[in-house]
């Protein structure tokens, strides 16, 4: 497996610390969260989008996705939330990352029916999109969606090879599953798997990896026993969390922690 971090987890920064950071600390990647206020989002223009692409190249870090932060089951037109998918999408074939990460974000307005369906045509209808880019939606575990059998709802109903799925493998947690039966229904739509470490579920401060009580080693365990070959991506929340050690000391401890967590599991 490939090892990644999160841009969550430095916010603002630029992206030749955050290419430093990555080549220093042994990381293969980076996912780099799409927002304005952030180095990299839809508003670059092409000339700064290939110059994103070219860094990241000759760093020799690939970028793993972007995190958008369109709602694909939240009540209201299509529409908006098709444009937002899109220009993700668009984002994403012009910096060659594979992936572009969604949220359900249902609320409880509706019903879970009706969050699922609309969930699902819009995935549906961009996944077409997306296809003709080369890039894949992968809808997250996370708010009105956040285990492996809430995801799998949407999912069985798009059946697109061009949509699937990211395992946050502290909202399944939340959400009372285990890796076993979270890996069981999202495994054959699985895109990469982000990890991270939280004292409980009551606080969700982000902890350094292995510090906290999220069954990391549980997850891995699956992931390789299934014999998955793909991309642990730790996301590190200090952007909602101020008082949350900073992320760059971490990261060698962490990349060990997952290193070691995948030699125990070989």
């Amino acid at each position: 497996m490939k090892l990644a971090f999160s841009t969550l987890g430095v916010p603002g920064l630029p992206l030749t610390e955050v290419l430093a950071l990555a080549t220093a600390h042994g990381y293969h990647g980076v996912e780099l969260r799409a927002h304005p206020e952030e180095p990299v989002h839809p508003g670059l223009t092409p000339a700064q989008r290939a110059d994103v692409a070219a860094g990241f190249k000759a760093a020799g870090v690939e970028i793993l996705g972007l995190a958008g932060y369109a709602r694909v089951a939240a009540p209201g037109e299509d529409e908006p939330v098709l444009t937002e998918i899109r220009a993700l999408l668009d984002l994403a074939r012009d910096l060659g990352a594979p992936f572009v990460r969604v949220f359900p974000g249902g609320g409880t307005a509706q019903s879970p029916e009706e969050a699922d369906a609309t969930a699902a045509r819009r995935l549906g209808t961009a996944a077409e999109y997306a296809a003709d880019l080369g890039v894949r939606i992968l809808l997250e575990t996370h708010d009105s969606h956040r285990t492996g059998a809430d995801a799998i709802r949407v999912l069985g109903l798009v059946g697109h090879r061009q949509v699937g799925a990211l395992w946050d493998v502290m909202h399944t947690w939340l959400g009372g599953e285990q890796p076993t039966e979270s890996y069981a229904a999202l495994s054959p739509h699985l895109g990469y798997v982000q990890v991270k470490d939280i004292a409980s579920a009551d606080d969700t401060t982000p902890l350094p990896l292995g510090a906290g009580v999220l069954p990391l080693a549980d997850c891995v365990e699956v992931l390789s026993r299934h014999g998955w070959d793909g991309w642990l991506c730790w996301e590190y929340e200090k952007r909602w969390y101020a008082d949350a050690a900073p992320l760059p000391g971490l990261l060698t401890q962490g990349r060990e922690h997952l290193t070691r967590l995948l030699n125990e599991s070989a």
